[in-house]
């Protein structure tokens, strides 16, 4: 199988080439995305991720031989958007009242409660995290990536990521009550 850096190559000769990066990414791409995001937006951003990184193939680094670590840059810079564009949209609403009902909202609603139920303590808890900390700790929890894959992804120095890491560690912990071995020791 060739890496990726060698299909993003041939790609920009052959456009049609670019489908395997879909097809070895796409799934873990989705996922990144539904779990900060939701199903419904996920299925429309896993799109625009594909697109954008279409669109800047040709400024790809073909020194990297996986493109994850670009791909999940390029989604949470489309994460940072839509919240953006959620908050915008939510102000509009406090002017011009709620929109109306749809079809086949008590599902959606059913199932947002049911996903709220299983999660909200998380949820708090990576609340309590600045932008940059979550997107850090999504990315390495969630999705798998390495430290370096992660600074590669947002375009920051690995020291960085390693900091981000800890506070986030740090907060989500006391968030949710619990404390390290260390803490432990120097109470008891």
């Amino acid at each position: 199988m060739s890496s990726d850096a060698a299909v993003i190559e041939a790609s920009l000769g052959e456009p049609g080439r670019f489908a395997a990066i879909f097809d070895r990414h796409g799934p873990h791409i989705h996922r990144y995305l539904a779990r900060r995001l939701g199903r419904e937006a996920a299925d429309d951003l896993v799109g625009d991720t594909f697109l954008i990184a279409f669109d800047k193939r040709g400024k790809y680094d073909l020194a990297r031989p996986d493109a994850r670590p670009w791909l999940y840059g390029i989604a949470t810079n489309l994460v940072s958007q839509y919240w953006r564009e959620q908050g915008k949209q939510a102000r509009l609403r406090l002017v011009t009242g709620p929109e109306p009902v749809q079809d086949g909202h008590a599902d959606r609603v059913a199932e947002q409660v049911t996903a709220e139920a299983m999660g909200d303590v998380l949820t708090q808890a990576l609340d309590t995290l600045s932008e940059g900390d979550r997107d850090v700790l999504v990315l390495i929890a969630t999705e798998g990536l390495a430290y370096e894959e992660v600074a590669a992804a947002l375009d920051i120095p690995v020291g960085t990521v390693r900091s981000r890491m800890f506070r986030a560690r740090k907060k989500v912990r006391a968030s949710l009550g619990l404390t390290t071995s260390e803490e432990i020791s120097q109470h008891g």
